[in-house]
């Protein structure tokens, strides 16, 4: 029964039928609750929260928990324990629980229990409500009582509920805060209690007045209890509490930094530290010159290594911040140091070359941080210090296979990159220390060399020639055994050779590529470098890898998308061949191209299957076709210039029809066409750009140029031919000031830029249309099209996955069948959701908000026409509702006078946290059948049957007279 319903619900049926199957999975776990064993009903237990998350919607999980409640008032501890853990896990779903009352009533009942373990439990369960019931006065009486127990268990449970309560109340913490103090204060309060009392005060920071007073008592404690576990939990507290209420931070700072100076225990410095580290990551602004001097100072005296390194890693967290601009700044009154002289740079420069690597990477990233940050003149030998100081860390762990010393790596590669990026004339020097090191590097670390060369490449490709030589070489040697990290190696190192040979691939890369595949490579990598070859525009090299493994694959689904990926490939080869100036042979590369796109999407299309229908990549690979025929027909419109010039009486016609451009013709016409079409194919793209919520900024970037490219060409037919008087190149000249990520962008925006300055130079210099003008046009075309495409990652993985799923109430039990409503009454939507997520939920951006449009169409009349006013013929609203937890909830009043059957559509759409909304769907439709409310049909029956006799009286007076 329970695997019947897992079937339905991944085959994304209606909510009717989800719901039919919630019931069902609940009957089955219902079953296992009344069962007289109690390892059955403990299995039912355990098993709500896998129900909770397949079917999380409120009606379930109201019903369920309710349930749960039951079992917990009859039940032994142990069923108590398991629910208790069971309403933890599912802490997300608590606020969907419609009867509360009823809910908190069932479980408040244990508290009166004679059995103190009882009574624990239920204050851990009153603790986990807290976020439902914040303003309980039982709850918050009870666990004040409790607090005052003489059984450890129920007083341990009382201060679990209070931090819980605390946290979510500002009664109870207002309420609470003096019992909390006097207990701590108290002679007879043991220490270990006191230690568990301390944490609650973090949760004081609903007030000023609240957070000043509990600030007070953590001062004095911190003073009257020396004690190492008692100042370690005090200033904890106290930092959590400055870092919630923000007034204090600065006074934390200090206090912190004082410790870190003055007390001798280790412990406690490793607290302040961390301490630090917290407050470092959280509020940068706040730490001032002084702060920051004090902790170098504190790290250039102290002979723990271990110490040492926790102040680094704070002052490498401070340095990629906003504080490092501070501590180098000229305060008036003061002179600023300079930074060779500070003694933060003192610190960084000592601890490059230190044996301990941790202390040596902190080291570096500090220096890069400045070196990036403080765009000074006299740089230079911190800039030196920085390289030096990158290579010899770069020596040390590439040759160390541990997972502390690629950890180590990973942070000198990030800072090369910044510092490439940041300081460019220091790249050079970079890329060939990487080079160098790269031969006698473990693989783990060559890995990782390879990803940092390939982003530097991206960065600055006119070094990408220089490294070719010696990837090559390399490329040729690695590879002898098929272990996982010589394949992922590969994959890296092909991915850097596409990189550096920033145009098509020479026969001989392509040649030693291959060798070295066919010897060591399995199926995937060979797959995952083909993927690579597309995303870098080599499409001549991918087209023969991806033919090589269409035997290799299992599944028709896998051979179809292959064999789609080879077609793509192949087409976007044909286009290579194009050249300038030469319009007949571009029409027949376009031709070509299209025959195997055509093939390509018939294919793509057999490889997709209903969990993975591929809809993006069909309709970019749609949106691809119609743009190569738009193109291949803008290029014939301009050939018909020759092929059929414009008649005599052209000139005749423009000025009787007072259209100066009908001289040109029929071509006139066809460009306003054409036009037409590329702004069409423009807004598709937008439409694709709004759809794809999930995909990475690459491949959003590349939508967006090809969005443009559109653009681009529709204002160059308007610029050049249909309206070059009100032509405007303003809004358009700015498009290529923007750092481009990638070789392509910026291959795509160096035509753009000619494009523009060549129909800006022809623009009012000649009437339209001449040969000059469709020449450039045609060029344009050309231009865009010699520029390889690239299929980004989302084309081939999605990293994000997020969907929504919609319930609507009322709803039909069958999905054709129309819900009932009178006339005169409205009815009342209410529309439901739950978003739901991949493995990494928001990777690249976050649902801020879901935003619910629901409209109504008339779909058949019944009945006689009444005039009835406009505004109740249609329902047309738009509701936006922030998702907590991932579930939100609205309703709708829905107006529907006119009898007949309604069509009522409910879509869904998304904001994120940058104000950008995306299309995302779903799109759910029910039925409503509008019916004559009774008394109306009343009166209206009566009216008939008195105009009955009437009319038969008016007849009868008829015959008579004739």
């Amino acid at each position: 029964m329970a695997s019947n319903s897992t079937k339905s619900f991944l085959a994304d049926a209606g909510y009717g039928e989800q719901e039919l199957d919630a019931n069902s999975a609940l009957m089955e776990l219902d079953k296992g609750l009344r069962s007289g064993k109690l390892g059955e009903q403990c299995e039912a237990v355990v098993r709500f929260p896998r129900l909770f998350q397949k079917y999380p919607f409120p009606i379930l999980i109201n019903s369920a928990f309710l349930k749960l409640a039951d079992v917990f008032r009859v039940g032994n501890n142990f069923l108590r324990l398991c629910v208790l853990k069971v309403t933890q896990q599912s802490e997300k779903h608590l606020e969907k629980i419609l009867n509360v009352d009823e809910f908190v009533k069932r479980i408040f009942s244990v508290i009166h229990s004679n059995d103190p373990v009882a009574r624990a439990i239920t204050l851990r369960m009153l603790g986990s409500l807290a976020s439902i019931i914040p303003e309980r006065k039982n709850a918050h009486h009870s666990i004040r009582q409790s607090l005052d127990s003489h059984d450890n268990v129920e007083v341990e449970a009382a201060v679990f509920a209070a931090a819980n309560f605390s946290a979510q109340s500002k009664d109870f913490a207002v309420g609470i805060c003096n019992k909390i103090s006097e207990m701590i204060q108290g002679l007879a309060t043991p220490v270990d209690l006191k230690l568990k009392l301390i944490p609650i005060l973090q949760h004081m920071h609903h007030d000023a007045i609240l957070a000043s007073s509990a600030r007070q008592l953590l001062q004095q404690l911190v003073t009257s209890y020396p004690s190492t576990k008692m100042v370690i939990v005090s200033l904890h507290t106290f930092t959590l509490l400055a870092a919630s209420s923000l007034v204090d931070t600065p006074k934390q700072i200090q206090l912190l930094l004082q410790y870190l100076k003055n007390d001798p225990r280790k412990a406690v410095k490793r607290l302040a530290i961390q301490d630090l580290k917290l407050l470092a990551s959280k509020t940068p602004h706040t730490w001032s010159r002084e702060n920051i001097q004090a902790l170098c100072e504190c790290a250039l005296q102290t002979p723990y290594d271990s110490l040492k390194l926790g102040m680094l890693s704070v002052l490498s967290t401070l340095s990629a911040t906003i504080a490092i601009k501070h501590y180098f700044s000229i305060v008036p009154g003061n002179v600023g140091s300079s930074p060779r002289s500070s003694d933060l740079v003192k610190l960084a420069q000592e601890c490059c070359y230190h044996n301990n690597r941790g202390i040596a990477a902190h080291g570096v990233r500090v220096l890069t941080n400045i070196t990036v940050s403080c765009q000074e003149k006299d740089l230079l030998p911190l800039e030196q210090d920085a390289v030096f100081g990158l290579e010899s860390l770069l020596v040390l762990c590439s040759q160390d296979d541990s997972p502390g010393a690629q950890a180590t790596l990973k942070i000198a590669l990030n800072c090369m990159v910044k510092l490439a990026k940041g300081r460019p004339h220091l790249s050079q020097s970079v890329v060939e220390t990487l080079l160098t090191q790269l031969h006698s590097a473990q693989d783990a670390a060559r890995i990782l060399m390879c990803h940092c060369l390939a982003a530097i490449a991206m960065q600055l490709p006119v070094l990408g020639d220089g490294m070719l030589g010696d990837l090559m070489e390399l490329y040729k040697v690695i590879g002898r055994s098929a272990t996982d990290k010589q394949q992922e190696l590969l994959v890296s190192l092909a991915t850097v050779i596409f990189v550096a040979s920033q145009k098509a691939l020479s026969a001989e890369v392509k040649a030693v590529i291959k060798q070295q595949l066919e010897s060591v490579s399995n199926g995937w990598t060979v797959y995952r470098i083909a993927r690579q070859a597309s995303r870098m525009g080599n499409h001549d090299m991918a087209r023969e890898l991806y033919q090589s493994l269409l035997t290799q694959v299992a599944s028709e689904h896998f051979y179809f998308w292959l064999n789609s990926l080879k077609e793509f490939s192949h087409a976007e080869q044909c286009l290579t061949g194009l050249l300038e100036e030469n319009y007949s042979s571009a029409l027949s590369c376009i031709a070509e191209s299209l025959k195997f796109y055509h093939k390509g999407i018939a294919s793509l299309t057999a490889a997709s299957t209903p969990l993975n229908p591929l809809s993006f990549q069909c309709e970019f690979v749609k949106l691809r076709i119609d743009l190569l025929q738009a193109f291949s027909q803008l290029i014939c419109t301009c050939n018909s210039l020759k092929t059929s010039p414009p008649p005599a009486i052209a000139t005749t016609i423009a000025m009787t029809l007072g259209n100066d451009l009908q001289r040109c013709g029929r071509i006139s016409n066809q460009m306003k066409q054409s036009m037409e079409e590329f702004r069409s194919l423009a807004s598709r793209y937008g439409d694709l750009y709004q759809a794809s919520f999930d995909a990475d900024s690459a491949t959003l970037r590349n939508v967006e140029l090809q969005q443009q490219s559109c653009l681009l060409i529709s204002h160059a037919i308007e610029a050049l031919i249909l309206d070059p008087e009100s032509a405007s190149f303003q809004e358009y000249g700015s498009a290529g000031t923007a750092q481009a990520d990638s070789e392509y962008e910026r291959r795509m925006m160096s035509v753009y830029n000619h494009v523009l300055e060549e129909v800006e130079s022809l623009n009012r210099k000649y009437t339209p249309v001449s040969y000059m003008h469709t020449a450039c046009l045609c060029n344009a075309i050309i231009a865009l099209l010699k520029v390889p495409l690239s299929f980004q990652r989302y084309f081939f993985q999605k990293l994000q996955s997020t969907s929504i799923k919609l319930a609507l109430s009322p709803s039909p039990r069958n999905p054709a069948e129309p819900i009932a409503v009178q006339n005169n009454q409205q009815l009342a939507l209410k529309v439901e959701g739950v978003v739901q997520h991949g493995s990494k939920p928001g990777l690249f951006r976050k649902i801020q908000s879901v935003c619910l449009n629901v409209s109504s169409t008339l779909q058949s009349k019944s009945g006689q026409d009444y005039k009835i006013p406009i505004d109740n013929m249609t329902n047309e609203m738009e509701q936006r509702v922030e998702p907590h937890n991932d579930y939100f909830s609205t309703q709708f009043l829905l107006n529907f006078a006119i009898l007949g059957t309604h069509n009522i559509t409910v879509e869904s759409s998304v904001k994120d946290a940058n104000g950008i909304v995306w299309k995302t769907g779903p799109r759910t439709t029910i039925f409503v059948k509008s019916l004559e409310d009774p008394y109306s049909q009343q009166i209206r029956l009566q009216q008939q049957q008195a105009q009955q006799p009437l009319q038969q009286q008016q007849q009868r007076n008829a015959y008579t007279r004739f």
